[in-house]
């Protein structure tokens, strides 16, 4: 389909969904996904839905967001406070349960480890799979990270196993290393991190 922008790695469902444009082209059937992180962005983001999240209804802009994580954007249509650490919508118990309702997540560019070369596909990763604490090779983004940097290797020169959490009811992903790259496939992946479609994924 050409590497263009628009494409995504959607989880929903608990599912690995490829998208173009909005729009499912493909669903993969396994629970577990390689691929290669060419980009990330520098911040985790923020968002928070005024209305409650809805599975069947189409895709809508947050009311409020923020990409460093800091203030709202000037793009939000309804922003609840001046700045993100005094918002009443990031206090525990804001969301649902102890939850908040102002979610984290953090963008990625990822290519397919089997088509390093095609589409750059934008992953949003949710928040319980960016933080907190794992068990051997199930452990969540930052844990990933820095048990890389211990080695020490970076994220864009291995080969990373995603795989669903199956005790989690709402799509959460672990993350693994499976090999290191080849120095083809690492040229590739740089030239891949370097394209506009990668810097429009972690924008």
């Amino acid at each position: 389909m050409g590497n263009s922008s628009g494409f995504r790695l959607s989880i929903k469902g608990n599912v690995f969904r490829l998208l173009s444009n909005g729009k499912e082209y493909a669903k993969i059937p396994d629970r577990t996904l390689d691929v290669v992180v060419v980009g990330a962005a520098k911040h985790v983001s923020r968002t928070f839905y005024l209305k409650q999240f809805d599975e069947d209804s189409d895709p809508t802009a947050p009311d409020c967001t923020s990409a460093d994580g800091e203030v709202p954007d000037k793009r939000s249509a309804k922003p609840q406070a001046a700045r993100c650490a005094d918002c009443p919508q990031n206090a525990k118990g804001s969301g649902q349960g102890d939850s908040r309702a102002c979610r984290f997540s953090q963008a990625l560019a990822v290519v397919l480890a089997n088509d390093i070369g095609g589409n750059v596909l934008k992953l949003q990763v949710p928040a319980a799979s960016i933080f907190g604490k794992g068990e051997g090779q199930s452990v969540p983004l930052r844990e990933y990270v820095t048990q890389l940097a211990q080695i020490p290797v970076n994220i864009d020169t291995v080969v990373t196993k995603i795989s669903f959490d199956l005790d989690s009811a709402s799509p959460k992903l672990f993350w693994a290393p499976v090999r290191y790259l080849s120095e083809a496939e690492y040229a590739q992946a740089q030239t891949q991190g370097k394209s506009e479609a990668a810097k429009r994924a972690v924008e």
